[in-house]
């Protein structure tokens, strides 16, 4: 039998308010974990970064995808103890393996100048310089009082963290955005890397451009071919990650891949 809309979208609320739930006490049950994904530099071909990402295994439910329990924590408030569970795996890995480390933070921590504040007071106690910190501004939710933002991440700047534009070319992120936020880092977005067309390579030849005259280096993501890596590599781009190089593997495997690079 074939479900109605109206049953597909009951049935769709029903599993959001379930997953909802689980959400709230998945990191007390130690659910919820950092994995890491290399970045290589695409000049000396050598391991220099890894972006942490989060993931969440529910015992019941198995791996549950970023895209789906990243926004129900924005709706829910529970991104902020996420947030700073995942910068401070971060912090951690990044003063352990001497590697520039990345974490995505959304508009919604940004926005709390408690998660700021607490932010700065970690990074005065870590062993490494902050500069070997990046954060990656995802844009799954509008960008409010941009002048105060600017002023949280400007702050942060001055302490030598990096920022970093996620996903540009996917329809929102921008080199406006990079601008008007101070970004340090520019990602390109995987549609962009895995479309071989000329308009594609245009595009991110242009961004480069303009990313290098103002200083920005630029990550190439979702590499996942040699084409790809060859194509990256002319147009410009600074570092890649993707899965030809490395898919996210847990803090141990990075570990290993941090040790064999030195």
């Amino acid at each position: 039998m074939t479900n109605t809309p109206g049953e597909v979208g009951i049935r769709r609320m029903v599993e959001f308010a379930e997953l909802a739930r689980a959400l709230k006490g998945a990191l007390r049950r130690g659910e919820l974990s950092a994995w890491f994904q290399p970045q290589l530099d695409l000049r000396t071909n050598q391991l220099v970064a890894a972006e942490a990402l989060c993931r969440w295994h529910h015992p019941t439910w198995g791996a549950i995808p970023p895209t789906e329990f990243i926004p129900i924590a924005e709706d829910d408030g529970i991104i902020g103890e996420i947030g700073e569970f995942m910068a401070t795996e971060a912090m951690s890995a990044m003063t352990d393996w001497g590697l520039d480390v990345s974490v995505n933070v959304s508009p919604a921590q940004l926005e709390d100048a408690d998660f700021t504040s607490w932010l700065e007071r970690m990074i005065l106690r870590i062993r490494r310089p902050a500069r070997r910190l990046t954060l990656e501004i995802t844009e799954g939710r509008h960008i409010g009082d941009v002048p105060a933002l600017v002023a949280r991440l400007d702050r942060l700047r001055g302490m030598g963290v990096g920022i970093a534009i996620d996903d540009f070319g996917s329809g929102q992120a921008s080199l406006l955005q990079a601008r008007r936020l101070h970004a340090t880092e520019l990602k390109i977005d995987r549609g962009l890397v895995i479309d071989d067309s000329p308009a594609a390579s245009q595009i991110v030849a242009e961004a480069v451009a303009l990313a290098h005259d103002a200083h920005i280096r630029v990550v190439a993501e979702g590499v996942e071919t040699a084409e790809q890596l060859d194509k990256v590599t002319r147009l410009g781009c600074d570092r890649a990650q993707g899965y030809l190089l490395s898919r996210p593997v847990p803090r141990h495997d990075m570990a290993r891949l941090a040790t064999a690079s030195v």
